[in-house]
C-alpha cells in the first residue's frame, strides 16, 4: 500500500511527473524524482519510495516542485508532449479491447464502480473508528483514482475535453 503512497504524493506535488511515472518515460521520471529526494540519479523505486514516505520534511515537497518544472521543461526540450503519450496509450488500450472483444475491462470498471459507491453509502450511514480513519482515507484514494481513470477511459479526460471544445469553437467561428 506504501507503494502507492508515495505515488499520490508525486501525483499531489508534481503532477507531471507522476503521468511520466505510469507511462513510457516512467525511467526518466523516476531518475528525476531520485535526484531531487536523493541527490542521486538511478535509485531504485524502492529507494525512492523509502525517501518520500520516510521524510517529514517539507524541503522534499519543495525538491519535487523544482523537479517537476525542470522535468517539464526537459520535456519541452525533447519535443514530447505527455498529454498525447497518455492519450495514444488510452487509445492503444480502447483498441485492444475492441479488437479482441475483451469485456473485462467493463466487467472490473462496473465492480470498481459498485465498490466505490457501496464504500462511499457505508461512510455515511455508520460513523468509523479513528483508528480505521487513516486506512480508509487511502482506500478512498485508491478507489477515487480508480474510478476518475475509469470515467477518463469510457468518457474521456477534461483535457481532451477542453482541447474539443476549444477545437468546436475555433470551427464555429470560422463560419459565415
Amino acid at each position: 500500500m506504501a507503494h502507492v503512497e508515495w505515488k499520490s504524493i508525486i501525483g499531489t506535488v508534481a503532477p507531471t511527473l507522476a503521468t511520466a511515472l505510469g507511462g513510457p518515460l516512467a525511467g526518466m521520471a523516476v531518475n528525476a524524482v531520485s535526484q531531487a529526494v536523493l541527490g542521486k540519479p538511478g535509485a531504485s523505486e524502492a529507494q525512492v519510495e523509502q525517501a518520500i514516505i520516510g521524510a517529514n520534511n517539507p524541503e522534499i515537497l519543495l525538491k519535487l516542485k523544482q523537479a517537476e518544472a525542470a522535468f517539464a521543461t526537459r520535456m519541452l526540450e525533447l519535443n514530447i508532449d505527455l498529454d498525447n503519450l497518455t492519450a495514444a496509450d488510452r487509445d492503444s488500450a480502447r483498441q485492444r479491447e475492441v479488437t479482441i472483444k475483451d469485456w473485462m475491462p467493463r466487467v472490473l470498471a462496473v465492480l470498481y464502480t459498485v465498490a466505490y459507491f457501496t464504500a462511499l453509502a457505508l461512510l455515511w450511514k455508520y460513523p468509523v473508528q479513528d483508528k480505521a480513519r487513516d486506512l480508509l482515507n487511502t482506500l478512498f484514494g485508491i478507489l477515487s483514482a480508480a474510478q476518475m481513470a475509469i470515467i477518463g477511459y469510457y468518457f474521456g479526460s477534461s483535457a481532451g475535453s477542453a482541447k474539443k471544445s476549444e477545437l468546436m469553437e475555433t470551427m464555429s467561428m470560422r463560419k459565415p
